[in-house]
């Protein structure tokens, strides 16, 4: 699959928390987590399950950037 985001993370499903809608999972990347909420129906047909290796791909607008 080809995307045109820049941002492709490669991390583990820490957490999934499923809803009537959304899923709201915990993506560990490095020492870092990542947050993302996505539909139901999506994490249902992706068949997602905490310690799937998954890919955060962001594609955003604006970033923050902060320094200590």
């Amino acid at each position: 699959m080809t995307l045109s985001a820049r941002n492709h993370l490669p991390g583990v499903v820490e957490e999934i928390e499923r809803d009537a809608i959304v899923a709201h999972l915990v993506i560990r990347v490095g020492e870092h987590l990542v947050e993302s909420v996505i539909t139901r129906r999506s994490a249902d047909e992706m068949g997602l399950k905490v310690g799937d290796h998954v890919t955060a791909v962001i594609k955003a607008t604006e970033v923050m950037v902060a320094k200590p």
